[in-house]
């Protein structure tokens, strides 16, 4: 990779990595709903008519907009606004991952080997020992709503693959189109029309700025320099950069937010991180070992691109 190429690698990590405490920020003046809905009418608008539609059928693209849009941030956003620090955020919703796995083994019959098995036990117990700290900055509905977000991230990662080979900018701005109207009907059903009004009329720069971030910071640049490098390196190349959004997840956090996690939450996350690590690498390690020993390799498993 380029010393170009990696510096580009680094700042869509940074973009996406604060893109925690800028939600956290967002939430102080919007409902959760209702900056769903905003954020990805922003997305959609105007960058539909710039950029192509993918070439996929309408199904599968209301599948993607419903799961790893509107289903993900809709938790998430959720999780955030009941109590979910946006540093822990960042860390369990990484458990996608895992959720990702069992949904490839569960639903494209695809066959669970041992560092899967491996890295899944030891993201769990790092999962564990983050969820027994409810009482430490972190609440159990926002622990559980993090949660259902990697749930829903992952189910997307399953339609990703159902898709295959897609423009991927093309597939996040017009998967966008989905998500605004079950977000602003979500709203008016759990927030209720006088808050949406009130948010409304109270629209300040905060939020602006906020929207401007999510919208074309952290997912149309961060998607397009995203896209960019997996046309030019090979995923495995690529993908573990994702593994550092939650360190900067949890930097900014402090910096930004004045976050503190336990050294029993600190301890979780670095489990759950290893886990995924083994889950990503444990292929490539074994493949470089059978090809030492005069064996086939076998493929290494496909990263989803983080969120």
């Amino acid at each position: 990779m380029t010393a170009k190429d990696f510096l580009l690698a680094l700042l869509v990590i940074l973009v996406w990595g604060m893109n925690f405490v800028v939600i956290k920020a967002g939430l102080q003046d919007m409902p959760p709903m209702l900056l769903g809905a905003l954020r990805f009418m922003l997305v959609a608008f105007p960058a539909i008519l710039f950029i192509k539609p993918p070439a996929v059928p309408l199904r599968w693209l209301l599948a993607y907009g419903l799961t790893i849009s509107l289903g993900q941030f809709a938790f998430l956003f959720s999780a955030m606004h009941v109590g979910m620090p946006a540093g822990l955020a960042s860390v369990v919703l990484q458990s996608q991952a895992l959720f990702t796995l069992f949904f490839a083994v569960l639903l494209l019959g695809e066959r669970l080997r041992g560092f899967n098995l491996i890295g899944l036990l030891i993201a769990a117990a790092g999962l564990l020992m983050i969820g027994l700290q409810i009482n430490s900055g972190m609440t159990t509905a926002g622990f559980i709503l993090t949660l259902c977000a990697a749930s829903m991230w992952a189910l997307g990662n399953i339609v990703t693959r159902k898709i295959g080979k897609v423009n991927l900018v093309g597939l996040v701005v017009w998967g966008s189109l989905v998500p605004p109207l079950p977000f602003l009907a979500l709203s008016w059903w759990l927030e209720g029309p006088e808050l949406m009004r009130s948010a409304l009329l109270g629209f300040n720069l905060n939020t602006l700025l906020v929207l401007l971030y999510l919208a074309f910071a952290a997912t149309i640049l961060g998607y397009s320099l995203w896209s960019r490098l997996l046309s030019r390196y090979p995923a495995s190349q690529v993908a573990p950069f994702s593994l550092l959004v939650p360190v900067i997840g949890l930097s900014s956090a402090a910096l930004l937010a004045g976050e503190r996690v336990s050294a029993l939450q600190l301890g979780g996350a670095f489990l759950v991180m290893l886990g995924i690590l083994v889950n990503v690498s444990g292929g490539w390690l074994l493949g470089r070992w059978r090809r030492a020993a005069g064996r086939p390799a076998t493929e290494c498993p496909v990263v989803s691109e983080p969120r």
